[in-house]
């Protein structure tokens, strides 16, 4: 098996498995192919791994095969970025179809966001170790459920009893300071001088709360209420209300929440492994390893490539002239 992230997935609406399946590809395609069809989503599907499993054939035939069922549209290797921010990561599949597909159903399906999900791993696929019995409740739970089963059910106190109550007793029960009133109170901790009674905090509660409701945070509103202190401060409490009235940071308007951008599959070319979107990669070959497979001759070299090698090569007999 490969590791999350990795390995076979197989793709939807395949026929069911016949003794005819792959009768038309050549003797090794198929015999790559009826062992791939076998394999379990998650199977490693690396040239290397099949190689080990398959000891008819080497890792070149084995890429080759792989390449040749590509074409025949029975597989596509993919790449899929998950995660968000420093976390991101690139996942690769490689969708498997036992039913032959041609480019237009491969390039519509990979399109889809249920491709990129399936070829996302879930956080939550991977096995637990054999030593964490997660199916088996705890030593105490069958006899606290034997116990259940016999108290009768008009009897048994039904959970949703105890919710009702809940709401009647929180306005009784006691709040802790806002963040407002903590950041107040801590400013004659760092300076002496900016003292506050508790009064005097009560008081210049509400003129904080609008800084941070307006999005700011306490160290933002403390930097701003102890920023050039002048020498001597005869009324705390004054100076503090001054600085919250007049440095009120202005109302910034409400952002729209935007949908993050939605994550496209990346079709690698089954042989030389270059990345693209579906559509740009035919038959999962890119376009010089399409044409070297169809025409059977070298891919057209790319006249920006051309270019700079001879200005390359000049440079290296300008270099090699005698001074």
């Amino acid at each position: 098996m490969a590791k999350p992230g990795y390995g076979k997935r197989s793709a939807p609406g395949q026929q069911a498995r016949a003794r005819d399946d792959f009768a038309l590809l050549p003797t090794r395609e198929r015999y790559v192919a009826g062992f791939v069809d076998h394999l379990p989503d998650g199977a490693a599907m690396s040239v290397k791994q099949l190689a080990k499993q398959l000891p008819l054939y080497g890792q070149q035939a084995i890429s080759t095969a792989l390449k040749a069922l590509s074409v025949a549209g029975h597989l596509r290797r993919v790449r899929c970025s998950v995660g968000a921010g420093d976390e991101t990561r690139w996942v690769f599949r490689t969708f498997w179809s036992r039913t032959a597909r041609d480019n237009e159903w491969w390039t519509t399906y990979l399109t889809t966001e249920t491709a990129t999900q399936t070829a996302a791993p879930a956080p939550d696929t991977a096995p637990s170790p054999p030593w964490v019995p997660a199916e088996e409740p705890p030593p105490a739970e069958p006899e606290s459920r034997a116990v259940a089963e016999q108290v009768p059910e008009p009897t048994a106190v039904p959970p949703q009893r105890t919710p009702p109550k809940a709401p009647d007793a929180e306005p009784t029960q006691p709040t802790g300071p806002s963040p407002a009133y903590l950041a107040l109170a801590r400013l004659g901790r760092d300076d002496h001088r900016l003292g506050l009674s508790a009064d005097d905090c009560t008081a210049l509660e509400p003129l904080a709360m609008q800084w941070l409701d307006r999005g700011v945070t306490t160290d933002f509103l403390t930097n701003a209420l102890t920023a050039g202190l002048p020498a001597q401060i005869d009324s705390p409490v004054g100076l503090i209300r001054r600085r919250l009235i007049d440095k009120l940071p202005p109302q910034l308007p409400a952002t729209p929440n935007t949908p993050p951008p939605t994550l496209r599959l990346l079709v690698e070319c089954t042989d030389c492994g270059r990345p693209g979107p579906p559509e740009a990669l035919p038959d999962g070959l890119c376009r010089p390893c399409h044409t070297t497979h169809t025409t059977g001759g070298q891919p057209s070299p790319d006249p920006t490539q051309i270019a700079a090698v001879k200005a390359h090569m000049a440079n290296l007999r300008d270099l090699l002239k005698p001074v």
